[in-house]
């Protein structure tokens, strides 16, 4: 029975390479996880207690740990999800961030060099990594003009991985994943915020209580939104293949922030209109029904980035060519999808 490593599995993405795992294979898979005080299990509920998945303690800061992992459980995969991923925070915490997202791909690297040389390693790369585009859409070709912290640490992993596949003849993948999605995501990423603080003033409205407004940073930034569990496929379709190759993975569609909550807003029934000042962002509401209806989302500086991607646009042909992967959730019911889970949650 082969084997399969997979980090950051209470995350999202780490979540839903385990669910897909489990479901679609008879690999026994084992989910990393670091040691706290109180973890939080939420995302792992469907498979936790499955017999072929194992929980193990790691941490990409720790090379003992890693290293540890690699030489015990000797995986076939090594599929390396955790991340601090949070673009925002990168400004205030560059270095732990580095630590993690670049050095924490080099202790993986080191210790499948060391340890199990035959080894399939995937490194979860982004979209970030492009920055300031040139052109639209983004592919593989395209430079790398990070523009935070989080962005930079992901180059420098993509860099990382071609060195040791090319010195040391490693499998190693370097992906480049446009914004993904999903239930599990985190609740400090703006689509969740947005969906869940769609949930709660809708219940507000129900039960006749004040409402307290959404408040957003830059909501006419363009992302390619796609839903994770697609995203997860494609992953494996890569780790599957004869020769280690990059892909990128994205819809090859862009929508604004301010589309996002549009859609979250008419998926839980609430229509609304928005109040645009010329030249003043900030000013921008939206409001109930009018212009005179309660404030749904206001503008705050708050939560404006020092430097903002404005666009990204992805290409996903090669992928698709190749690997004939496609993605099965369009950008409408991915929002749906999330306000839907999120109203459930507030019953």
């Amino acid at each position: 029975m082969k084997k399969v490593l997979v980090t950051g599995t209470l995350g999202q993405d780490g979540a839903n390479m385990c669910e897909f795992l489990l479901e679609n294979t008879d690999h026994e898979v084992y989910g990393m996880i670091r040691r706290a005080a109180s973890p939080n299990f939420k995302n792992c509920k469907k498979f936790i207690n499955h017999e072929r998945f194992k929980l193990v303690y790691g941490d990409l800061t720790d090379e003992v740990s890693i290293s540890s992992l690699v030489k015990d459980i000797q995986p076939d995969y090594f599929i390396n999800f955790a991340a601090n991923s949070f673009v925002g925070c990168s400004w205030k915490m560059p270095l732990q961030v580095f630590d993690t997202n670049t050095t924490g791909v080099l202790r993986c690297l080191e210790a499948i060099k060391d340890y199990q040389p035959k080894c399939k390693f995937y490194s979860a790369g982004s979209s970030e990594e492009f920055g300031d585009v040139d052109y639209s859409p983004q592919d593989l070709k395209h430079p790398l003009k990070p523009r935070s912290p989080y962005g930079a640490s992901k180059c420098a992993a993509r860099h990382l991985v071609k060195v040791y596949r090319e010195s040391y003849n490693i499998f190693a993948v370097h992906a480049t994943l446009f914004n993904h999605e999903g239930t599990k995501r985190g609740e400090e990423f703006v689509t969740r915020k947005i969906t869940k603080g769609v949930a709660r003033i809708k219940k507000s409205l129900e039960n006749n209580q004040k409402i307290e407004p959404l408040e957003l940073g830059n909501i006419y930034a363009k992302r390619d939104w796609s839903d994770s569990e697609d995203f997860v496929e494609g992953v494996w379709l890569m780790m599957t293949q004869e020769k280690p190759r990059d892909y990128l993975l994205a819809s090859g569609e862009t929508h604004t922030i301010k589309e996002f909550v549009e859609r979250a807003f008419l998926a839980a029934g609430i229509e609304g209109n928005w109040t645009e000042v010329e030249n003043d962002p900030i000013k921008t509401k939206f409001h109930r029904n009018s212009a005179e209806g309660e404030t749904l989302v206001k503008i705050s500086e708050e939560f404006y980035r020092p430097n903002e991607v404005e666009l990204l646009l992805g290409d996903p042909s090669r992928i698709k060519l190749e690997l004939g992967w496609r993605p099965k959730v369009s950008f409408c019911n991915l929002v749906k999808k999330m306000v839907q889970h999120d109203l459930n949650e507030q019953e």
